[in-house]
């Protein structure tokens, strides 16, 4: 399953759109870290692995931009915990 990582900056927040559903991370950037706060996948979607996809999409957007992830979110603190191998992508 595909989908297209939609930057809100004005919102802070990456999105997904799904079926008239959005799921999102918001984020706040600070000198240059972007400190990842929630992770929303609605119930509709709940279940599929979403929430990692778009965690992932979103890890290379900042890594794209030459940034650094702070996990703020338990969803993301656990990720990081479970995948030491992206360990470089936070701080």
């Amino acid at each position: 399953m595909s989908h297209t990582l939609i930057h809100n900056a004005d919102e802070c927040k990456y999105e997904y759109h799904i079926d008239g559903h959005v799921a999102y991370i918001t984020y706040d950037d600070q000198d240059g870290n972007m400190h990842l706060t929630h992770t929303i996948v609605p119930d509709a979607l709940a279940g599929k692995g979403l929430a990692k996809t778009l965690l992932e999409d979103v890890l290379k957007e900042i890594e794209k931009a030459d940034k650094k992830a702070v996990a703020k979110c338990s969803y993301i603190v656990k990720y990081q915990e479970k995948n030491p191998d992206k360990s470089h992508l936070f701080i």
